[in-house]
């Protein structure tokens, strides 16, 4: 991020592994998890970074210790002393050099098939120097896999205890030079700011979560729960060749996963006027997506004796009807309505009676929440129009045009549902709809109180920003079973200029 006053502090993420078998992580998450930072003037508030650290080395300290027994993990987690936000100086300039490094390496995902090898190869020799620790400690594993993706296993001493996983990705998006205010990868530091492609998104994770455990280890720790740290190189592209080959190498081995911390959510500050305090937001379930083309094939014809439509204005008619026919209102169905009441208490009269009373006041705050694009996307699919593609020369009537359009899936909706309506909606048999890419939204994780990995990352949170009063479920906008997920990061209304792809 740059410029002044905006505030991103990272949270992380936890999401927990599939009940339907296997762990690991998701090949199309890394989750591609639910921010992308990405933005043309992207940098990271170099104090700021260390609160990531402090909640990387929380969450390891709480997690790890956390046993099995339900009557005493509430009392051990709420008994947990409050994680050290401070380091040494030497130990600060150390992390921030880092860190700047990692920017300088431009590992970029340009396709499924196109990356900077070189880059992804110079980054594994790049932490091998920089957390020498990690690859010489007796009870920590390093496996490469997929050529660029690393797969560290932490042994704790109670092989009896379910492990479970921290997920981020070395790779980023292209970053053209145009546009920024210091070059992408330069990893510059200035006005407070570290600036540079990976700041947000997700190179601050890798080198926050390796970073802190190296802290730890050199204090001495041991932890007493086993636990992987997965760091794919090719999540901007789907993680086909890292996320998914991890996955299918931990269910080759048996391995079942508790848990999966992530990127995710935020925590969000100064969004709601009347809200005068953070507050944190960890997603428990995520959205799911199409990628739909839409295509009309005409005859071709010249400028000069046109047809009464055009394959342009046919496609162009069917575009409009889905804009102007938006997906169902799903008000209720899904974790807003819970997020809403948790939050009720800290607005003033009369918003704290209208939240408290949902029963009554439901249909006025669903309207409420269709009047903006941000909220608008947390109670419905959203349709987004993202490519058109028609036409070679001026005088010249295409037989062909096409458009993209991708759906984020609210969670109380499928796959299939989505694509009845959009045939419902378009009502053209000259329109082909084809399917690019497509999953369904992932089940909505327990938050309750006896929720021990929300409990947990809940704890933690508020241990490394006391400033948060309210910790609230949400859902994201991609999609784990089970999930958790959060990035420490402090988001505020002025910081949205910066991100250029918020929503992936």
């Amino acid at each position: 991020m740059s410029g002044k006053g905006v505030g991103l502090r990272p949270i992380v993420a936890i999401r927990a592994v599939s009940r339907h078998g296997g762990g690991g992580p998701s090949g199309r998450s890394g989750p591609n998890s639910s921010g992308c930072w990405s933005g043309r003037r992207q940098g990271s508030m170099a104090p700021r970074y260390f609160h990531m650290l402090a909640l990387a080395a929380g969450l390891l300290l709480i997690f790890a210790t956390v046993p099995r027994s339900k009557s005493q993990r509430s009392r051990r987690y709420m008994e947990t002393s409050r994680i050290p936000s401070r380091f040494s100086q030497e130990e600060s300039a150390e992390m921030k050099e880092a860190l700047k490094g990692a920017i300088q390496i431009p590992t970029v995902s340009f396709s499924s098939t196109e990356s900077n090898t070189t880059a992804l190869a110079e980054f594994g020799e790049y932490i091998r120097k920089v957390f020498p620790r990690l690859f010489s400690t007796s009870f920590i594993q390093h496996e490469v896999v997929g050529e660029y993706s690393h797969l560290f296993t932490v042994r704790g001493t109670d092989p009896s205890l379910q492990p479970y996983m921290l997920l981020a990705h070395l790779d980023v998006v292209p970053a053209p030079e145009e546009g920024w205010e210091v070059p992408p990868f330069s990893g510059l530091e200035r006005d407070g700011f570290i600036h540079g492609r990976g700041t947000l998104d997700n190179k601050n994770s890798v080198m926050a979560t390796l970073q802190a455990l190296q802290l730890l280890l050199i204090r001495n720790y041991i932890p007493q729960r086993s636990f992987f740290i997965a760091l794919g190189h090719d999540e901007e592209v789907s993680g086909l060749h890292g996320a998914q080959k991890i996955s299918a190498l931990l269910q080759a081995r048996g391995v079942q996963l508790a848990f999966v911390v992530d990127e995710g959510s935020f925590i969000l500050d100064g969004f709601i006027p009347s809200l005068k305090t953070p507050f944190a937001m960890i997603a428990v379930s995520e959205k799911g997506a199409i990628d739909l083309r839409l295509q009309v094939n005409m005859t071709p014809g010249h400028s000069s004796a046109p047809p009464k439509e055009t394959s342009i204005g046919i496609l162009a008619a069917a575009l409009s009807r889905l804009e102007r026919t938006p997906m169902p209102n799903l008000f209720g169905k899904g974790t807003l309505m819970m997020t809403l009441k948790q939050l009720a208490n800290e607005f003033p009269f009369p918003t704290n009676i209208i939240l408290n009373n949902l029963w009554l006041f439901r249909p006025l705050v669903s309207r409420f929440l269709e009047r903006n694009y941000m909220t608008n996307a947390l109670i419905r699919t959203t349709t987004a129009l993202t490519m058109f593609q028609a036409g070679i020369k001026t005088n010249v009537i295409p037989p062909v045009a096409q458009a993209t359009v991708n759906f984020r899936i609210h969670p109380a909706q499928t796959v299939q549902e989505v694509l009845e309506l959009v045939k419902n909606t378009v009502a053209d048999d000259r329109v082909q709809l084809q399917v690019l890419r497509a999953f369904d939204p992932l089940p909505i994780s327990p938050s309750d109180d006896q929720a021990l990995g929300y409990q947990l990352l809940r704890q933690t949170i508020q241990s490394v920003f006391p400033e948060v009063n309210t910790v609230t479920p949400e859902k994201g906008h991609l999609a784990v079973d089970h999930s958790r997920n959060i990035s420490p990061v402090t988001l505020e209304p002025e910081s949205l200029f910066l991100i250029e792809r918020m929503f992936l």
